[in-house]
């Protein structure tokens, strides 16, 4: 079904393959009738070379300055983006910039605050010449798929699933602060990305869907860091057998391997889908050169690829549902046995309850948004679930269209009533179920979802309230499966009619009436309109000589989520007021984590008011008289104090800034780990003025409630050094060595500074 090579490989015209090897230089000759091309230089005929190429300002290739072509944000972090963008001189959004609606679009928490918001956006956008597109509308992806992609060119957005690739545009979701720059001009600085080729071929089943061709790859590949941090080239004769919907279902949940990006070959298929949305000349044909290099290769024969289910709490956990259905107890049981370590046996949790007669039993369907929400998903499973009902039991099912010219050509062609008669409900265009804000299930329950993640918590539940329920990922089709057998689980493929595959037919009438498109024109008499939930960045001091810090959380999950750093859902709506939110800061995975934070918070306080951090917090005062022991010279001015957490593999998931900067506004100066899950988390970091040390696997030199002392850390990032020396301050100093990593000279001095607004301040 999916092979990875261990090597990289050899693409000569789109088609023929071979790893790399002793005998790949013949081979090479024997079709092209040339020698072979140096790696390095084959490797410059993949389509994300030529189009990173394109958009690199520094002239060196391996060392990438990149200028994006367009941004997109939503609700949940355009406020903080523009804020911080104004505080650093923002007088007008220098290349389209997208403001979407569809995360914070219910106001039952909060009173005002989502509303003020999307105000707020929207008078941004008529000040600084943006798009606005109002609630409920469409989500931001496919409002991007639809109005903002084309061929060869870039997009930065604010969530982690910005993955344009199927449509020719090489799309990375970053946190907020890397938009900050691209709106004052700056650049996205990298190192060139490895590019790994997902060669396809063969052509899916009946019943097999995008999120299933997803999830078995994101199964292979998530493990083992295959594609992490790395560009995935989609390519080979099976790309030919996919509709642009089912290519665009593969493509957004790219995001899950942990790769950086991704780009796929281009076609008719690919011309007629921006013809059909009024935009043919964002077309553009990419293909890979004759002789191409990839420095990976995943190898998807999709005629063997069956319907996928993976089960709480991770993408990447995923089985057939075939296998799980014939393997059930023992696979339930390994389920169990994992959801103990991410819930750290916090509370009973069990799906074994869920079997009835020998079969698995579900509570809720969901089908929506980015991943779920396409015309095409949409369509088949109304027609697996044509004349049959959901029944009157527990089960549910939910369909969330992705875009509001999708929901009205479902109800033009008369799909919407098909599925309104099976007794399911069709609702707006709206994010709420991917990340914990709608259709919250019971608690205990299980919800098989074609959307984005499954993490612990994330569809709703409060583990500190003594409540778990989980979900399941599946594609739609399956689900409209599962549907139409009453809530048990069953795969598509038992579906034996037939699918009609309607025509789409894209109406732009209702953008045309309901969003604002300045046409980049920034209007600077329009006043930008807050509400009183939106506040600015607190002061955040600049890096010290010396840092004094408490380890106020410790965890030993395999990976830990943005979302168990900060929990999505209602927490969503305090997104504008920084001190606010932070209060929700690791509540569902460490409870006591605030409080902690905020306690040698106040130590820091005191230093920077000049007053005796040790009177305020003795405990400060007692580490610091050991540090003076070895370290006379350690005062008030060059030793600052504050808090860090360490955890195994932190910042899998959202792109969100928030999981950094809650930790930064409570005092947090780094986090210490074995290794970062995602490049963007890591940025996230540094932009925020936070140390993204490393440690060495093995046991730890301290444990939670320890301080540790780092000496000469501001010269050591000055110097650019890859290491430092550190102390576990107890009845003595343990020595210890922490690493670094790789920081390009721009991310040191916003370290230096304390965070990217200060950074802007100090007109760098």
């Amino acid at each position: 079904m999916i092979n990875l090579y261990k090597k990289g490989a050899w693409l000569i015209n789109g088609t023929e393959l071979m790893e790399d090897g002793s005998e790949a230089e013949a081979w090479i000759h024997s079709l092209t009738g040339k020698n072979a091309p140096r790696k390095e230089e084959a490797a410059k005929n993949t389509i994300a070379y030529s189009i990173l190429a394109e958009h690199n300002t520094s002239g060196n290739m391996d060392n990438l300055k990149i200028k994006f072509d367009k941004l997109t944000s939503h609700d949940i972090t355009f406020v903080g983006i523009i804020q911080t963008a104004r505080a650093s001189g923002l007088e007008k959004f220098p290349i389209p910039y997208v403001l979407t609606n569809c995360h914070n679009s219910l106001c039952a928490v909060g009173g005002t605050i989502n509303e003020d918001d999307h105000m707020f956006g929207l008078t941004c956008a008529k000040r600084y010449g943006g798009v606005y597109v109002p609630p409920h509308q469409a989500v931001i992806h496919q409002f991007a798929r639809e109005m903002l992609a084309e061929g060869g060119k870039m997009i930065l957005g604010s969530d982690s699933h910005t993955r344009y690739g199927a449509l020719g545009t090489m799309a990375m979701g970053e946190g907020g602060p890397e938009l900050v720059k691209q709106l004052l001009g700056r650049t996205y600085d990298i190192k060139r990305p490895e590019v790994v080729g997902i060669y396809l071929t063969g052509k899916p089943i009946p019943g097999v869907g995008p999120q299933d061709v997803a999830l078995a790859i994101i199964g292979a590949v998530f493990a083992n860091g295959y594609v992490k941090n790395k560009v995935m080239e989609f390519i080979g004769p099976g790309v030919e057998n996919l509709s642009a919907d089912f290519r665009i279902g593969v493509d957004v949940m790219t995001t899950e391997t942990t790769c950086l990006s991704s780009i796929w070959k281009t076609d008719s298929i690919v011309k007629d889908f921006y013809e059909i949305h009024g935009r043919k000349e964002a077309y553009r044909e990419l293909q890979p050169g004759a002789v191409t290099y990839y420095d990976g290769l995943v190898y998807v024969d999709l005629g063997q690829i069956r319907p996928m289910i993976a089960m709480p709490f991770h993408p990447s956990n995923t089985y057939t549902i075939e296998e799980l259905n014939e393997n059930l107890m023992d696979i339930l049981d390994d389920v169990e046995r994992k959801a103990q370590i991410s819930l750290d046996g916090k509370i009973t949790y069990t799906l074994k309850d869920k079997v009835r007669d020998g079969k698995l039993y579900v509570e809720q369907g969901i089908i929506a948004g980015c991943a779920g929400g396409g015309f095409e998903n949409i369509c088949d499973a109304a027609d697996i679930l044509k004349g049959s009902s959901i029944g009157a039991d527990a089960f549910t099912l939910s369909i969330y269209p992705a875009s509001t010219p999708i929901y009205m050509e479902l109800a033009k062609n008369g799909v919407l009533a098909d599925l309104i008669q099976t007794g399911a409900v069709v609702k707006t265009a709206f994010c709420g179920p991917c990340f914990g804000a709608g259709d919250t299930p019971a608690n205990n329950a299980l919800s098989i979802r074609h959307s984005t993640r499954n993490f612990p918590n994330r569809e709703g539940s409060k583990i500190q309230e003594g409540q778990i329920s989980s979900v399941a990922l599946m594609d739609a089709r399956s689900i409209a499966a599962t549907a139409a057998n009453k809530g048990f689980l069953t795969p598509a493929t038992e579906y034996a009619g037939e699918y009609r595959k309607p025509k789409y037919h894209f109406d732009s009438t209702i953008y045309a009436n309901r969003v604002f498109d300045s046409k980049g024109v920034a209007d600077e008499t329009v006043e930008v309109q807050f509400g009183p939930n939106i506040k600015d960045w607190p002061q955040m001091p600049a890096l010290t000589e010396n840092l004094l810090l408490k380890v106020v959380s410790e965890i030993h999950d395999p990976v830990t989520t943005t979302d168990e750093l900060i929990p999505s859902g209602e927490t969503s709506s305090f997104r504008s007021n920084p001190l606010r939110l932070a209060e929700f800061a690791l509540s569902r995975k460490d409870p006591a984590y605030v409080g902690k934070a905020k306690e040698v918070q106040e130590a820091e306080i005191a230093r920077e008011e000049g007053k005796c951090p040790g009177e305020v917090v003795a405990e400060v005062g007692k580490a610091l008289e050991q540090v003076r022991t070895v370290y006379p010279d350690v005062n008030n001015e060059n030793t600052g104090i504050g808090s860090t957490i360490f955890a195994v593999k932190p910042g899998d998931g959202s792109a969100r800034e928030q999981a950094a900067s809650c930790q930064k506004v409570l005092g947090g100066w780094a986090n210490i780990a074995k290794e970062y899950a995602t490049k963007r988390y890591r940025s996230n970091l540094m932009n925020w003025g936070m140390l993204p040390f490393l440690i060495q696997n093995g046991e730890l030199p301290f444990k939670n409630g320890e301080y540790l002392f780092v000496p000469g850390i501001r010269r050591a990032i000055e110097n650019s050094a890859r290491e430092v020396k550190a102390y576990v301050v107890g009845e003595s100093l343990k020595e210890f060595t922490l690493h670094l990593g790789e920081m390009t000279a721009d991310e040191r001095q916003i370290i230096l500074d304390g965070c990217l607004i200060n950074y802007y301040r100090a007109g760098r």
